[in-house]
């Protein structure tokens, strides 16, 4: 599996098919667990027809996590190619949670939790630490600044 990265701008909008959010709220990562696995995950997930990817991202971590206020910013595109498969794309962006509600009802999430790094248990380990420390070095954190 290859993981590229993009600036923004860059890659086709049309392609963009997912958005992650690397999200922080009072000074911890959050991470959400599915209803159907017992791994973790940085919020994100599919984009709707006829919706922009930034609201695809603001829509996800409000369904995934029950943010409510937040500040988000786009930080590149990545493309992820597995081998026999189509190359898919989607938008890394990072959030500044200020408020959180409850998870709504209808959520396909289990729980959240808030880590100052990442978990070992993932659920796309060969991706999902591949785009945190693209988002740290993007936003100037340095690990020991986690």
């Amino acid at each position: 599996m290859i993981v590229t990265f993009y600036d923004i701008g860059t890659v086709a909008d049309d392609k963009l098919k997912f958005a992650v959010i690397i999200a922080k709220y009072k000074g911890e990562w959050i991470f959400v667990q599915h209803k159907e696995r017992n791994t973790w995950e940085i919020p994100g997930g599919r984009r709707e027809v006829d919706e922009a990817i930034e609201d695809t991202a603001k829509r996800e971590l409000y369904e995934e996590t029950g943010a409510v206020s937040f500040d988000l910013k786009p930080l590149c595109c990545y493309s992820v190619k597995r081998v026999n498969r189509e190359e898919s794309y989607g938008a890394l962006f990072y959030a500044e949670v200020k408020g959180m509600g409850q998870i709504p009802v209808e959520s396909e999430i289990r729980k959240i939790t808030l880590l100052k790094e990442m978990p070992i248990e993932l659920t796309y380990p060969e991706i999902q630490p591949l785009l945190h420390e693209r988002a740290l070095k993007m936003l100037g954190i340095r690990d020991n600044q986690k």
